[in-house]
């Protein structure tokens, strides 16, 4: 395959400025697109901006509130007058455990709501859910139902969209190192405890990183997977299938 996978493409990446969704954002501008991010931390915004380059441009939106979806989606038609890649990350921490719903299920869904006016044949929408929707945890049965509400719109989306040839596909992470754990507010040795014992279930005993689940949802995104629609693409080292 010749020249960037992405290039002449429009990508949009919620919950793009930081973890996954800024490495999802920079491999896509590596790759040749040009980016928009959106998320809640303008000035993190502006950081992810300016450590991307030309490539990308950025929009405060907090995709749980219907009418900032609408407002970044008219953005995105005014600067770029359409959309062909939808990554729906997230961006979600302690603090916001309350808005949990809202961001993770109703802002996926209103946001591919209205990201579809600009969509058009060949288009892609990825999904972010989580293994957490396929393992029972203690303490987490509010994200975890919310991942697992994300995997399954993911699949119907797949179905109500396939005939107007867009695809929908899910990647679904495991314990990934990103810099949500610098904000519990913990010492540095008891999150690494807390990492390791999270790693010794993982088949593969290591954390990812947000680099290997960018490559997940760029494949899922590109032309390669073209034959690919309503699956869910599990990132996790093997925690779910062994």
């Amino acid at each position: 395959m010749s020249g960037p996978r992405f290039a002449g493409k429009v990508v949009l990446v919620t919950g793009g400025s930081s973890g996954l969704g800024l490495a999802a954002a920079q491999a896509f501008a590596r790759e040749g697109a040009e980016v928009v991010i959106a998320g809640r931390d303008q000035a993190a915004i502006d950081r992810a901006v300016a450590a991307i380059g030309a490539k990308a441009s950025g929009h405060r939106a907090d995709v749980s509130r219907v009418q900032e979806i609408e407002q970044l989606m008219q953005a995105v038609r005014a600067r770029h007058g359409r959309l062909d890649v939808l990554g729906a990350i997230g961006d979600v921490t302690e603090a916001l455990w309350d808005e949990v719903m809202s961001i993770n299920l109703k802002g996926v869904y209103f946001t591919v709501q209205s990201a579809l006016r600009l969509m058009g044949k060949g288009a892609s929408i990825v999904l972010n859910a989580s293994v957490a929707a396929d393992i029972g945890a203690p303490d987490s049965s509010v994200y975890s139902a919310s991942k697992a509400a994300v995997r399954s719109l993911g699949r119907s989306l797949g179905a109500e969209l396939v005939g107007r040839g867009i695809r929908v596909n899910v990647v679904s992470p495991g314990p990934i190192d990103t810099p949500i754990f610098d904000k519990f507010g913990v010492p540095a040795a008891a999150v690494g405890d807390f990492k390791k014992s999270w790693a010794d279930d993982i088949p593969m005993k290591r954390f990812g990183s947000a680099e290997e689940v960018a490559r997940a949802v760029l494949f899922l995104a590109s032309s390669e997977a073209s034959y690919i629609t309503g699956v869910e693409l599990l990132v996790d080292g093997g925690r779910v299938s062994f």
